[in-house]
């Protein structure tokens, strides 16, 4: 048997058999990743100390549960903001740093950076795997460019505007719950609840052609998906059950588990019985019967869809698109509205003139609807859904992980491998960027084009920036689906929020 000489370590020699080689050489790897772990974390600790930082709560935790998912902690952002405005760096316990971007000058950098460069970062949406799959919001890489490519079609305008009387017609279920509520007596609304049940029931409509009257009556369906976006929400506040095998012995994680079942065999279920209507009809005859309805849905255009070698999507990765849509359509819809509701509440001046601004575009119309080409004379409403994006975007943060050194204009660099958050609300509340943030202000020139010289596209953004977005950007105004259900409401009446003093609610 090989003798091996252990003389350096002060002993003889010892039989060298393969289980204490293979030891030893897993021990030599192991060192050898814990040194090189603590170079690079020693040494990119010394390249971000240009980056300002606030003062940590101990060298334990670094600046964690420093700005909480509250009311409060908006507010402490707010103030961290307007302490360092060009951005700041904080430390997620003792060993990870992350770079907070606030200002247009710097979010450019890493928004326009391709998505090799700068990556959407997993640790903040693993969570959603289980649900949403390789979707266009989690997926990353040649499978986004090449899905984002094919779902281009669907946001085309051509088949958005006959959206619009579904749109309509879910204001209008909404609108009738409200004023029944009012003739109740009642004088306290929960309106993000009625606005999610909304937006969910304009989104079953426009994804699948399904209408479960969800509004009007329970739907197993919906429930589910309210009840997986609580979740979510509710695990990331849960550090110890970031694990997959905790989590799912919980009670939580059984019920996040039997829901993704539920949405899936629904999602499943319309897919395959679309599938089996495209070969019975024809390609040709089935989009002839679209037009004829004047609704071509998501489910369609993404069976229909193909890529540059004719090959279409899987079931799994239409299930994937389609669950992604139902989720984020529907929350950041829903909390962008119940604000820009609050809002005009708030400035009953405002709202007073986004309603003569509707009813004088409607006025010698019957019977008397918003209609696709009507969103854009509607100047004075747009400006006032935009500025309340603006103060409370439905995004709050997104993500990047740096895989290569990325200099910034003021010549800083940030490593690689080194996470950066693009802070939504805080550039959206910087006073270098926008003059009295706190408040709402109608004025066009607040959200023109050229408001802040170059930077004004990166210092409005209200749900996401650059390579890694999830929508493309044929259509992707986020004020377009805005205006369509405050005009309807303006149309019909003054506000029931107001008119009857209501109380908001928002998330």
């Amino acid at each position: 048997m090989l003798q091996l000489s252990l003389a350096w370590l002060g002993l003889g020699p010892v039989a060298a058999s393969p289980w204490l080689l293979l030891l030893l050489v897993g021990a030599s790897w192991l060192l050898a990743r814990v040194l090189a772990w603590t170079y690079t974390s020693y040494n990119n600790s010394r390249r971000l100390q240009c980056f300002p930082q606030p003062p940590k709560r101990n060298w334990f935790l670094g600046h964690l549960g420093l700005v909480p998912p509250t009311e409060q902690g908006l507010r402490g952002l707010t103030q961290l903001v307007a302490n360092y405005p060009q951005g700041y760096m904080i430390w997620m316990g003792p060993i990870t740093p992350l770079v907070i971007f606030c200002h247009p000058d710097l979010i450019r950098n890493v928004a326009s950076a391709s998505a090799t460069v700068a990556p959407k970062d997993v640790h903040f949406y693993d969570f959603l795997k289980p649900w949403l799959g390789d979707g266009l919001l989690l997926s990353a890489g040649d499978k986004w460019n090449s899905h984002r490519r094919m779902l281009t079609p669907a946001f085309h305008f051509n088949i958005l505007k006959p959206y619009m009387k579904i749109f309509t017609k879910s204001a209008d279920i909404m609108h009738a719950k409200w004023q029944h509520l009012v003739t109740e007596g009642h004088t306290y609304l929960d309106m993000f609840e009625h606005i999610s049940l909304m937006t969910l029931d304009s989104l079953q409509k426009c994804v699948f052609s399904f209408d479960s009257n969800c509004q009007e009556k329970p739907s197993e369906y919906i429930a589910a998906i309210l009840e997986l976006s609580a979740l979510v929400a509710k695990r990331h506040q849960q550090i110890f059950l970031r694990l997959d095998l905790l989590y799912y012995l919980t009670p939580d994680g059984r019920c996040f588990r039997r829901a993704c079942r539920l949405v899936h065999d629904f999602t499943d279920a319309v897919i395959q019985e679309r599938r089996r209507t495209l070969p019975s009809q024809g390609i040709d005859d089935f989009l002839k019967a679209k037009a004829k309805a004047k609704t071509l849905d998501f489910i369609d255009v993404l069976l229909l869809t193909k890529d540059e070698d004719e090959k279409g999507l899987s079931d799994e990765d239409i299930r994937a698109e389609a669950d992604t849509f139902m989720f984020e359509g529907h929350d950041t819809t829903a909390s962008g509205l119940s604000w820009a509701l609050y809002n005009l509440a708030k400035h009953p001046e405002y709202q007073e003139r986004c309603r003569q601004e509707v009813q004088e575009l409607l006025r010698d119309r019957e019977p008397k609807e918003i209609e696709w080409d009507d969103l854009a004379q509607l100047p004075f409403l747009t400006m006032c859904i935009k500025e309340s994006l603006r103060l409370h975007p439905p995004v709050t943060v997104i993500s990047r992980r740096c895989t290569q050194d990325t200099v910034l204009p003021d010549g800083r660099v940030i490593p690689k491998g080194v996470i950066c958050l693009i802070s939504i609300f805080g550039t959206h509340h910087n006073p270098s960027v926008w003059p009295d943030p706190e408040e709402l202000h109608w004025a066009v020139i607040r959200h023109d084009r050229d408001e802040g010289g170059a930077g004004a596209h990166a210092a409005a953004l209200p749900c996401a920036a650059g390579q890694g977005g999830a929508t493309p950007e044929a259509g992707a105004d986020p004020a377009r689906g805005g205006r369509t259900l405050v005009a309807c409401g303006a149309a019909e009446c003054k506000s029931a929020v107001t008119h009857r003093r209501l109380a908001c609610n928002p998330p």
